[in-house]
């Protein structure tokens, strides 16, 4: 018991040390055990309080932004093949996309991170679509999904809603 308390505490330091995301896999091989013994890691620590919040491109912790941050949420419609070209709009103008959300006919509201923010994260999230030829939640709903976008001041917010109106993307 005490090794796997030592094993928790250390991924929480890996974790507190990084601002960006670290997959299961980087994290079992750091620490020397299974990826699913990871993923039964993060759950304990979820359940004692810990914000770990799991992206497309691995686990982290959630922290507040240090600076003045301004946030939205918009509502958009795309196909599949239409998903790179949004995300990178949206970074290429300095927006980040904290998350996604579906309104799913039985579930209700699904929301998932994903704190995209770069085109290296846009590349990353496409090709592990791609890879794992799994469907874009905004498939079960016609195209049509949430995302909150954040950025630094409120005219790139604005510039985001203008050129996703001008693609066709955004629902108004």
């Amino acid at each position: 018991m005490e090794r796997t308390e030592r094993r928790r505490r250390r991924l929480l330091r890996i974790l507190q040390q990084r601002s960006r995301p670290i997959s299961g896999a980087s994290l079992a091989r750091r620490l020397g055990v299974s990826r699913q013994i990871i993923v039964q890691d993060i759950a304990v620590l979820r359940a004692s309080g810990q914000p770990v919040i799991s992206t497309p491109r691995g686990y982290m912790l959630w922290q507040a932004p240090e600076q003045k941050r301004y946030q939205s949420v918009i509502a958009s419609r795309h196909t599949k093949d239409q998903c790179e070209d949004e995300l990178r709009l949206l970074v290429d103008l300095g927006v980040k996309i904290i998350d996604v959300v579906i309104e799913h006919p039985i579930y209700g509201e699904i929301r998932r991170p994903l704190m995209i923010q770069s085109r290296q994260d846009v590349s990353e999230f496409i090709e592990k679509i791609n890879h794992t030829g799994a469907e874009l939640l905004c498939e079960l709903t016609g195209g049509v999904h949430l995302h909150t976008i954040e950025a630094p001041r409120e005219d790139l917010l604005e510039k985001a809603r203008q050129a996703l109106k001008l693609r066709g993307y955004l629902v108004e």
